[in-house]
């Protein structure tokens, strides 16, 4: 499995990004940004029209993806090969299993070749299928579309469902009848995307957006009237927490859920009544979370009070539902993560994750007898679909590994038989006994064991020579799951090692592994990741300098830190979106996303501390004089949550300060935000470039 050669053709000499010295103090201290102009002053306009963007930032960007293009050139056949590769392994006319809610099934499906999903339903005793909504028709004549909800009324007789066009979030809700298949007059613009909907149909709650881009206001929706005209229900006014809307299981409450990464606060509306006010369940403590299912006359809540670090869930009355009358269902048990609890009409339903790899657990409510779902292999992915119905004896969870395609199957609760329901296919054949999976460990400076899922051809020798593709991200408590991947087969069956690093900043191993990478403590995050390169070394898989870093978003920020902590581990570095300006964004109060983060990388301006932790390893501000690995940066202009100025500051930093290696490159989607492109094959072309760039920095990319 010799890898190809790919054309490195000599570069043009690289854009030069002006230097315009931005000074500014604070805690003391001096900071100097000279790339501070790229920020367009009138961002917040550009997030709703890229065309806004201000002439001359604009012509810089489009130089650098000129740049890029350039140091690509003579790879456009190898990336089509990569693409088709990755579409051979997608069955193009798939589709979900139908989910029953009373008399019919709900389910997406796409048609072959469509880039977006059809939202679609039959009768539940089988029939012929209705196309609710085209999402190929829907995206026609967009360069960007997204849809967002799309969720049937209680009659089943209409659809509220969203759309962003321009990939900065901001979605527009449209109302259907699903008998005609027109829409209604209803828009309501500027929301999060999703809504619920009350249970006579008569209208919907969905959460709006603010001047900011932050989720903030709860408003009511009655079919028929003007969207300026809609009730506001709930407004939160602490910058740093954001709001989303839920429902429980029973379809009684819709819950309005404020919080930040710390600290959460539910309200509960009684969904039948098109008037009722939000009633508080239990006022907002700091680093106090918790999350409300309801059964009977009973709330059903998941939280880390007391103590309990992992989560517990307790139970309280829906009268009275306050901490005062919580008492203890499934008590606290460290080093056991409660990920997610669901109330049926006779069963709790539990995901919890122990040693980094998930089970379910069903709970009988009548008798508290418990079974567990469990799978054997050393590393896998395992979640629950929560479904639509209440009263059933049903549920229905997904299994893969980095082997295994993903099996959907259905638990009966009364007899503990499981069905399949679907195995993913992968048209272009997979023999899963062709691979290998394992977990390793990485021992942390501090002597901590990073857990590493892995996966590579059964074939490849083991004697340090094969080339690695690093993964990582390590924020906000997020797990990487070892999940089926099946875009990662064109590196593997090219002999690359790939492997997930499960570092501090995630909950892989309870919620301890998360606070050890937060704050005070992220730098652990940076440390794990290198010390799982070393790992990786030391067992053989991989060798120095054979290693290519990918991570996306705080992942970014990620590949930012160990670019500068250890550039010789690496031959190349993938940084999607990359979140690596941390400072002046913690500084930018004005950004969407910055004061909920606070609680997970500390307040700058007010808190001194914080200041001196994040100036310590922001990537941004670390960039120093030494040779850096090649480095491809993806990002997209519309993104509200990591700016398009974050890369191209650390682009044109990087450039005119390394020493050597490289090169150093910027993409920029000048049509997407933060998840780039939208259709599902158009977004294979975004990971083709990436893994040309792997393929390219192993093989020899000539600066």
């Amino acid at each position: 499995m010799k890898l190809e050669r790919l054309p490195s053709p000599v570069l043009p000499p690289a854009p030069a990004a002006p230097a315009k010295p931005h000074v500014f103090e604070l805690h003391g201290e001096r900071i100097r940004d000279d790339y501070a102009w790229l920020k367009a002053e009138n961002w917040k306009d550009v997030l709703k029209n890229p065309q806004a963007l201000d002439s001359s930032i604009r012509e810089y960007l489009e130089r650098e993806n000129a740049y890029t293009a350039a140091a690509f050139a003579g790879t456009e056949a190898f990336q089509q090969r990569l693409v088709a590769e990755m579409r051979g392994r997608i069955k193009e006319d798939d589709s979900s299993v139908p989910q029953p809610d009373g008399p019919y099934s709900y389910f997406t499906r796409y048609r072959e070749g469509g880039q977006h999903p059809l939202v679609c339903r039959m009768p539940r005793d089988g029939g012929a299928e209705t196309i609710m909504l085209d999402g190929d028709k829907e995206a026609d004549g967009h360069a960007f579309f997204d849809l967002g909800g799309a969720d049937h009324s209680p009659d089943h007789r209409l659809m509220v469902w969203g759309s962003d066009v321009k990939g900065s979030e901001y979605f527009t809700l449209r109302v259907r009848d699903l008998e005609s298949g027109e829409n209604f007059a209803d828009e309501v613009p500027h929301t999060s995307g999703g809504a619920v909907w009350l249970n006579d149909s008569s209208g919907f709650y969905y959460v709006e957006l603010d001047e900011n881009h932050r989720p903030v206001r709860v408003r009511r929706h009655m079919l028929g009237t003007p969207a300026d005209q809609d009730a506001v229900i709930y407004e939160e006014k602490d910058p740093g927490f954001f709001v989303k809307l839920g429902v429980t299981q029973s379809d009684a409450f819709v819950l309005i859920e404020a919080s930040d990464h710390e600290t959460s606060e539910v309200y509960l509306i009684d969904r039948t009544d098109p008037t009722a006010t939000p009633r508080l369940v239990e006022p907002r403590t700091p680093k106090l979370q918790y999350d409300v299912e309801h059964h009977g006359d009973s709330l059903i809540i998941l939280t880390n009070a007391d103590g309990a670090e992992d989560f517990k869930i307790v139970t309280a009355p829906v009268a009275t539902p306050g901490r005062a009358h919580w008492r203890d269902l499934v008590p606290y048990r460290p080093g056991v993560m409660i990920l997610f609890v669901m109330a049926l009409a006779r069963y709790l339903v539990r995901l919890e994750r122990e040693n980094a790899n998930p089970r379910i657990v069903l709970r009988e409510i009548a008798t508290g007898r418990e079974e567990t779902i469990a799978f054997e292999e050393d590393t896998y992915s395992l979640g629950v679909d929560p479904g639509y119905e209440f009263d059933t004896d049903t549920i229905r969870y997904r299994y893969s590994s980095l082997t295994t395609p993903t099996e959907v199957y259905d638990y009966d609760l009364r007899t503990a038989e499981r069905t399949l329901r679907k195995r993913q296919e992968v048209p272009s054949g997979h023999n899963p006994a062709d691979y290998v999976t394992r977990r390793l460990f990485a021992t942390a400076p501090d002597g901590e064991q990073v857990p590493i899922s892995i996966v590579h051809r059964r074939e490849i020798a083991l004697d340090g020579t094969a080339p690695c593709l690093l993964y990582g991200y390590g924020s906000y408590g997020m797990s990487m799951s070892a999940s089926f991947r099946t875009g990662i087969l064109s590196l593997v069956d090219r002999g690359f090692v790939y492997a997930i690093a499960h570092i501090r900043g995630g909950t892989e191993k309870g919620w301890r592994w998360y606070l050890d990478g937060k704050r005070e403590k992220k730098t652990n995050t940076f440390t794990d990741f290198i010390a799982c390169g070393e790992a990786l070394i030391a067992a053989g898989y991989t060798a120095r300098g054979r290693i290519v870093a990918h991570g996306g978003s705080a992942g970014g920020m990620l590949m930012g830190a160990v670019a500068n902590l250890a550039p010789n581990l690496f031959a190349g570095i993938v940084a999607e979106v990359p979140f690596v300006d941390v400072l002046n964004t913690m500084l930018d109060a004005d950004l969407p996303l910055t004061p909920p983060e606070w609680p997970e990388w500390g307040n700058p301006a007010a808190d001194e501390a914080a200041f001196r932790t994040i100036l310590s390893y922001s990537p941004y501000d670390n960039v120093k004089p030494q040779a850096y690995p090649a480095i491809l940066a993806l990002a997209g202009l519309t993104d509200p949550r990591v700016t398009y100025w974050e890369p191209a500051k650390w682009v044109a930093k990087l450039r005119s300060t390394a020493t050597g290696g490289g090169p150093i490159l910027l993409r920029l989607n000048m049509d997407a935000g933060h998840g780039g492109a939208s259709g599902r094959f158009d977004r294979l072309e975004e990971v083709a470039i990436a893994y040309t760039f792997a393929i390219k920095t192993v093989a020899g990319f000539q600066n």
